[in-house]
């Protein structure tokens, strides 16, 4: 049996696990089939851990499809952004009364534009993304790691700030990973093909079409 993609806990016997795209309810949101946030404190929570999203600026958060994202992960987006040209970066108008009237103009303030994780990233507990962060197709996040630009396909980055360390794949695996695209396939076909897509042999990998 096929699990339903439609389900946000689609095993009873891991209740921490939930496929995020039906909890979701911002619109500015976008997550894939069969991607899931892991955390036994309340899976189902997983937009309190994208902040300072404001439906005004227009930044979106895009995660791909059979995403792993481990717990207490912290997306942080434009609205946490601060006036840096200034004398001060200090937001007087969120106090109200009289200093409203300092309100920044949206061109003033920093924009990094939308977060986007590709498809079949791994991330660990307690990575932080910053505005404007890009991870590739395929990647993995250590855990406790802080990213603030970009991850290319199938790199491996840790530490704060993020770096990538090395890639998971030659160049000849990764450029047929990217063709393949095997996320994009319908779900029968990725059934079938279980045992090359788990497979740790670089030919069963080249030769899956």
């Amino acid at each position: 049996m096929i699990p339903n993609p439609n389900l946000a806990f689609p095993n009873p016997n891991i209740p921490s696990l939930c496929l995020i795209r039906n909890v979701i309810t911002r619109e500015n949101i976008e997550v894939g089939d069969y991607t899931y946030y892991d955390d036994p404190e309340g899976a189902a929570q997983f937009e309190q851990h994208v902040t300072h999203h404001y439906p005004f600026l227009g930044d979106k958060l895009i995660i791909g499809k059979f995403c792993c994202i481990g717990k207490d992960v912290e997306f942080i987006m434009n609205g946490a952004n601060h006036r840096m040209a200034s004398v001060t970066t200090y937001p007087f108008n969120l106090l109200g009364g009289d200093w409203e009237n300092t309100v920044p103009a949206l061109s003033e303030l920093p924009f990094k534009g939308d977060t986007r994780i590709g498809n079949d990233v791994w991330i660990g507990q307690n990575v932080t993304f910053l505005p404007g962060a890009q991870v590739g197709d395929g990647a993995i996040i250590g855990a406790n790691a802080v990213v603030g630009g970009t991850v290319p396909p199938y790199g491996i980055a840790v530490g704060n700030p993020a770096k990538v360390i090395r890639r998971r794949f030659s160049d000849e695996i990764i450029h047929h990973l990217l063709r393949l695209r095997w996320w994009d396939r319908d779900i029968e076909w990725i059934t079938d093909h279980l045992s090359v897509l788990c497979s740790t042999d670089p030919q069963k990998i080249l030769s899956i079409e």
